[in-house]
């Protein structure tokens, strides 16, 4: 594909603000950053992937002796949460999958249930305290539940699908959203244990 540098700059500084400022809308950021650099035709700006793209990119320039580290913290207290959520199918998605996750990034589980109560009540039953928020998702007409745990490294935000929605990817932006289990991201975890050892 031909190279499109104001889409890259775009991209480069709508990451720039998400790592730096915590910006957790790519939308907001993406309009930001165009407002920044003067750029009036928004319907060739750069799409959820590419900021993604630009966000390895700055972990990697500006932050290499750090951010490896980081994200496997953040990995790890994921997979212990999902463990502990093991019951509703939980699987992780957002940054701290992809990879982008920085400072200000939260952990995003998605569980599925058709009684979104049973995991209140769950929640309840063994202390673990929670907020209930707008996680900004909908599936159909409805909004998402979403319960916002007090992680030890950041918040972790579980929203509750149906049951029969494990089988869709969610949309976040538009674009198609990844996700993997619990199995998926031990091996990830265990792939970079090994490489990191051997580097």
């Amino acid at each position: 594909m031909k190279r499109n540098p104001t889409r890259e700059l775009v991209a480069q500084l709508a990451a720039q603000l998400m790592c730096e400022h915590g910006m957790r809308d790519f939308s907001a950021a993406r309009r930001k950053a165009a407002r920044k650099l003067g750029i009036v035709d928004t319907h060739h700006l750069p799409g959820n992937e590419e900021i993604e793209a630009a966000i390895r990119e700055y972990h990697a320039v500006f932050h290499a002796d750090t951010h490896p580290q980081w994200l496997r913290q953040l990995r790890t207290s994921a997979l212990q949460t999902m463990h502990m959520l093991s019951g509703f199918d939980p699987y992780l998605t957002g940054s701290v999958l992809d990879g982008s996750a920085g400072r200000h990034s939260d952990i995003d589980i998605e569980l599925f249930t058709d009684n979104e109560k049973d995991v209140e009540m769950y929640l309840l039953n063994h202390n673990i305290p929670f907020r209930q928020a707008d996680c900004g998702h909908r599936h159909g007409r409805r909004p998402v539940p979403c319960f916002i745990l007090n992680g030890t490294l950041c918040d972790i935000r579980v929203s509750v699908r149906p049951a029969d929605a494990v089988r869709h990817a969610a949309r976040a932006g538009g674009e198609l959203s990844r996700r993997a289990s619990m199995t998926q991201l031990a091996s990830l975890l265990a792939q970079e244990t090994s490489d990191s050892a051997s580097a």
